[in-house]
């Protein structure tokens, strides 16, 4: 499992770097004393690791009206401390030495993505981003992963595998991610799928099924 792929996609929050409980129980404090309704740490952890698959979905569920959170949510994150905040899992960095053409794709916002990216010194690990907008789509919606097999197919790459884009095109690939939604945009794009479950399908109430299921990178035998 893992040899054989000739370009990589993978999301980014909870699939290579996470950010620690700290700042998502404050980000949440703030969020719920807006909107006056507070939320609780179970609630809280899965919509920022969206457990439940859907984010919005999951609000509705629960009574909120998914507009007016996210206009708060993302008023209340500051990219400075949500970088700092941020970690990457040791298990990340066999993307660094990729050979292959390596793209992410990330419903991270880019006024987050890329301080992060920077903060952690990774941004040179993709030759391709994507962070997911209305405009292009939100997985499991396959339009925001074609665009970026598109653009690594393009020969204007600069990462580690920017000299075998010309593979892209008839080769094969695969996209990792923690989330379902990760799973079916790969699927939908006809790109094999890595589920990479951090958290258990006891939290999660179900098991998310790709062509692979790890816990860790470290599983996969990439040579």
């Amino acid at each position: 499992m893992g040899e054989g792929y000739d370009y990589w996609l993978l999301d980014l929050d909870g699939t290579l770097v996470d950010v620690e409980w700290s700042y998502v129980r404050e980000v949440f404090d703030q969020v719920g004393t807006r909107l006056d309704r507070p939320f609780s740490d179970a609630e809280a952890e899965t919509l920022w690791h969206g457990l439940t698959g859907s984010r919005s979905r999951q609000l509705r569920q629960w009574g909120v009206d998914p507009d007016p959170f996210w206009n708060v949510f993302h008023d209340v994150e500051d990219p400075a401390v949500r970088a700092e905040a941020t970690y990457l899992y040791d298990d990340a960095a066999f993307v660094a030495d990729l050979e292959e053409p390596v793209g992410l794709v990330t419903h991270c916002q880019s006024f987050l993505t890329e301080p992060i990216l920077d903060q952690l010194d990774i941004a040179d690990w993709f030759d391709a981003v994507c962070c997911c907008t209305d405009e292009t789509g939100w997985k499991p919606d396959p339009t925001p992963v074609e665009g970026v097999v598109a653009e690594l197919a393009d020969a204007g790459g600069t990462g580690t595998g920017a000299s075998n884009h010309t593979s892209v095109t008839s080769g094969s690939g695969v996209l990792a991610g923690d989330g379902a939604c990760d799973v079916g945009a790969a699927w939908n794009a006809g790109l094999d799928a890595i589920h990479v479950d951090r958290h258990g399908p006891e939290q999660r109430g179900h098991c998310v099924r790709g062509d692979h299921r790890i816990s860790s990178f470290d599983e996969l035998d990439i040579r």
